[in-house]
């Protein structure tokens, strides 16, 4: 379980802060979806989770543990992150991008080499010709992938996403995402990923948690968010990809 209690957060030469009083809990297996206008605070939150940002004030717990408390090297070696974009070692082979947190925790060759096959297969690129390529020989869904298999690569039970799908074309994007939410499921992962796509998340996430400001400002699944709106912000998320659905139905019978 991740828990996240009364974090805050303050850049320098801003008078608003980042976070400010934010409280939640992802529990175990869970996938949730932070979303919120830029700003919002939902990109720093994910970063204070593996410590990339320190925050200044509140505590982050997983599994109980104070990751404050905690080495953070060691801390994101058991917590595994994508970005929007891929972020691969354009020196590396595919192959080599995968193994390189197995590597810095001392796993032998062999575990290593069964370990990239396993997870190639995992997210669609096991063929048996991807693991020599570079990274510039890839598609950008196929980098996206590899960056989701170097993520998982030490078996680590947090997955943390930073908008992995804004880089892809609509088709690519869509086929990712539904890999990434049955990866999650036959893994027993517990996820946190930051989009600005409500549709995305309406379809992805299990619960919502809506920022805006540095707050907190509705938590619950697709169904209550969209039944129950906290108030009209969250209603004008919620009605995005309903206006969407209606301009495409009237451009459809035109």
């Amino acid at each position: 379980m991740i828990e996240i209690l009364n974090l805050s957060k303050a850049y320098a030469g801003s008078e608003a802060l980042a976070v400010s009083g934010l409280t939640f809990s992802v529990p175990v297996g869970e996938f949730l979806v932070l979303i919120g206008p830029s700003g919002s605070g939902k990109t720093t939150t994910l970063n204070m989770v593996n410590r990339l940002v320190e925050p200044d004030g509140g505590d982050i717990r997983i599994q109980g543990q104070n990751i404050l408390e905690s080495d953070p090297v060691l801390l994101r070696r058991g917590i595994g992150y994508v970005f929007q974009e891929a972020g691969l070692f354009p020196h590396m082979t595919v192959a080599e991008n995968i193994a390189v947190t197995p590597r810095l925790l001392g796993w032998d060759k062999d575990r290593i080499n069964l370990r990239v096959h396993e997870l190639l297969e995992m997210v669609q690129l096991g063929d048996g010709t991807f693991g020599s390529r570079r990274p510039q020989e890839l598609s950008g869904g196929q980098r996206q992938r590899v960056a989701l298999a170097r993520a998982l690569a030490a078996k680590p039970p947090i997955l943390l996403l930073d908008e992995p799908f804004g880089a892809l074309d609509p088709v690519t994007r869509e086929a990712v995402a539904a890999d990434v939410r049955a990866i999650h499921q036959r893994l027993e992962l517990t996820t946190l990923m930051v989009t600005h796509d409500m549709t995305e998340a309406l379809l992805m996430a299990d619960r919502i948690a809506v920022m805006r400001d540095g707050h907190l400002v509705q938590i619950g699944t697709p169904r209550e968010l969209v039944t129950r709106p906290a108030n009209d912000f969250v209603a004008q998320l919620i009605e995005t990809p309903r206006r969407r659905a209606r301009a495409l139905a009237e451009t459809l019978n035109a």
